[in-house]
């Protein structure tokens, strides 16, 4: 393995790939886009109409979301998760230093982060189900790619044919007090978020004891079968050498869309007239979908970052990507400054088209601060925070130190 992986990487340059950042720094974007969604409504995902989804403009804002946004960009944002590990294997190697011990503190610093922010911030949150996930990829990275390949589909299909029967179970049940129970769930939690601090937190756990199992049954499979390609992908170098793979991308472009477009539209209809059964009719449909639309996207972005615009664009997106964690972290505590009852309280009030703004304007501002931050220092805080416990010692900040100790380093 790890000859196979310097063959791959000649030069450390590689360590850190434009393409990679740019392409972290948009499913950033994705991301947000989604999770706002949860700030702003406590009605969101339950099935039921929300009050703030009543105009054409919302209505239409809710469809462009679930179309584009829901499903597919946790998908890239995983991929590029197994795509880093490789990465990181190649930084253990030149190093000389042992590779497990390094990830499984990374691991368990990526749970507590994710336990702190599940907790605090938001409920929906990611980083725990991916420091558990990533020990299965760790456990695994010895494997043959068609063995991670195949599982990468098997459990596409398994969870897609799971969620097919749970529509199914559901379209036989009455639920009409079930509908009624959302209802209240959703005024409850309103009013809880609205309060205090405090009840907010405890709202966060009460959430998250409801929840989890639609992490374990949707995002957790999906999440885990992006992380195999991902690290195939990043064994065979992908994204290092881009411009060798241009008509492969334009096949997975084209695929992607044709094969996830429908998915996605189907996922999407049912937010016109929320129904909870055909939302996991929807639901079952995008997982089986969703991976060739994220594809999409992902080709997509490599073939426009390759044009002379685009890589102005890539240029502005990579600062993003690289302090990712810190960008994630930080949009949730701007959105729970915003909606929740750390700062305005404004959720239940702003409907999805302008969430939508908010959202670009919170993104706006994570290129800005991202570009002037990484223009100064070698990582983001967080970042620097998860690395220094990841070596076991403290990494320095500033760009200009850290260049002086590569050079310092590569002349001995």
């Amino acid at each position: 393995m790890t000859t196979q992986l310097s063959a791959l990487d000649p030069s450390p340059s590689n360590e850190r790939q434009q393409m990679v950042d740019a392409l972290r720094g948009f499913a950033l974007l994705g991301i947000l886009v989604v999770n706002i969604a949860s700030f702003a409504s406590t009605y969101y995902g339950l099935g039921i109409p929300d009050p703030l989804n009543i105009s054409l403009a919302d209505r239409s804002a809710s469809f462009v979301r679930a179309f584009l946004f829901e499903t597919k960009f946790y998908l890239l944002f995983s991929f590029l998760f197994g795509y880093s590990f490789t990465l990181q294997m190649r930084a253990a190697e030149r190093d000389g230093k042992p590779f497990v011990p390094r990830m499984v503190r990374r691991h368990v610093a990526l749970f507590v982060l994710g336990v702190a922010h599940a907790v605090l911030l938001y409920f929906g949150d990611i980083l725990m189900a991916y420091a558990v996930l990533g020990a299965v990829l760790l456990m695994l990275r010895r494997r043959g790619d068609v063995l991670l390949a195949c599982a990468a589909i098997g459990l596409v299909l398994l969870t897609s044919l799971l969620w097919a029967g749970v529509g199914r179970m559901y379209s036989q049940l009455d639920m009409q007090m079930a509908v009624q129970a959302a209802y209240g769930d959703a005024a409850a939690a309103l009013a809880a978020y609205r309060a205090t601090p405090l009840s907010v937190v405890v709202q966060h756990v009460r959430d998250l004891s409801q929840t989890w199992w639609v992490t374990v049954l949707v995002q957790a499979p999906e999440a885990l079968a992006m992380f195999f390609l991902g690290f195939i992908a990043g064994k065979r170098g992908l994204l290092a050498h881009v411009d060798a793979h241009r008509a492969l991308l334009w096949r997975v472009l084209w695929w992607g869309l044709a094969i996830g477009l429908p998915g996605a539209l189907a996922y999407a209809l049912p937010t016109l007239r929320p129904d909870a059964v055909r939302e996991l009719q929807g639901v079952a449909v995008t997982l089986l979908t969703a991976p060739f639309l994220a594809a999409a996207h992902a080709a997509g972005m490599l073939l426009v970052f390759q044009t002379r615009s685009g890589r102005v664009l890539a240029r502005a997106l990579a600062p993003a990507g690289r302090m990712a964690l810190t960008n994630y972290l930080l949009q949730s505590a701007v959105c729970a400054w915003i909606f929740l009852a750390f700062g305005l309280r404004l959720i239940g009030v702003l409907g999805p088209l302008a969430t939508f703004g908010v959202a670009l304007a919170i993104f706006a501002g994570n290129l800005l601060l991202s570009a002037w931050w990484m223009g100064r220092f070698a990582y983001g805080p967080v970042e620097w925070l998860l690395r220094a416990f990841t070596y076991m010692q403290l990494p320095p900040l500033r760009r200009s130190r850290q260049a002086a100790g590569q050079r310092g380093g590569a002349a001995s």
